[in-house]
């Protein structure tokens, strides 16, 4: 069997990241319809669209910057302060900020048959890479909390602008061999249309709590393997079937 280049995603792949961002918005949520809720004019799916908005056209400017959360929470705040008549107060959006940079501080929790399924990877002989989008000293202290090192070595890359021409530019410097290497993430976004398009294999894990960011649509024919999976487990044994078919 021909050695595989690996390419792992993190967030929501490997470690859980949305739930924590899910919870902390509707906490946001709930205290803007405290503020604004009485007046009538405001409601909490307004709330949650705006906010939602501005998250993703802060991200399409510039990429994933930590700030861009907290920032679509003081955008949406001062919004609907503006919508209403009600005065911004500072400590207001102090707190809102706070409260949306402590989202990168929250416990890093593997998903579920993550090591397992690295190993079995490994085992077998294929190279791990881990590709993964962000700052990177938060990316790094997550990847470093699980000990992920181990299975990745010097294969890390790190990219606040994670899409088509940043994974064309990872495939194109390394020692990759396109016929024999896979991206393996939860975003169609930007690890599997930019996978289709690099003519890589590609792996969808599909999560129960998808960021609106993440989902589009798939207008690329795949030139080699394309599969949805549930289970990270699931992944060497789709890989060794492709393989041996």
């Amino acid at each position: 069997m021909t050695k595989q280049q690996i390419m792992f995603d993190l967030d929501d792949t490997l470690i859980y990241c949305n739930k924590y961002f899910f919870y902390v918005i509707e906490q946001f949520v709930d205290l803007l319809t405290e503020w604004f809720g009485h007046t009538g004019l405001v409601t909490e799916e307004e709330i949650r669209d705006y906010q939602m908005g501005r998250d993703t056209a802060l991200i399409s400017v510039s990429g994933f910057k930590s700030e861009h959360f907290p920032q679509s929470f003081i955008d949406t705040y001062n919004h609907f302060s503006d919508l209403t008549g009600r005065a911004r107060q500072k400590k207001e959006q102090e707190l809102l900020w706070k409260m949306g940079m402590d989202v990168y501080e929250h416990e890093t929790e593997p998903y579920p048959y993550m090591e397992e399924t690295l190993d079995k990877l490994a085992e077998a002989g294929h190279e791990l890479h881990l590709y993964t989008g962000g700052e990177a000293p938060i990316q790094r202290r997550k990847i470093e909390a699980m000990g992920l090192e181990r299975y990745f070595g010097s294969n890390i890359y790190i990219r606040q602008q994670k899409n088509i021409e940043a994974l064309e530019g990872i495939l194109s410097k390394g020692k990759f061999h396109r016929d024999h290497t896979w991206m393996i993430g939860n975003s169609i976004r930007t690890d599997v249309v930019p996978a289709l398009t690099a003519g890589i294999h590609a792996i969808h894990m599909r999560t129960k709590l998808e960021w609106h960011y993440n989902v589009v649509g798939i207008d690329i024919a795949p030139k080699g393997a394309f599969f949805t999976l549930e289970l990270l487990k699931q992944v060497p044994g789709a890989i060794h079937q492709y393989l041996n078919r």
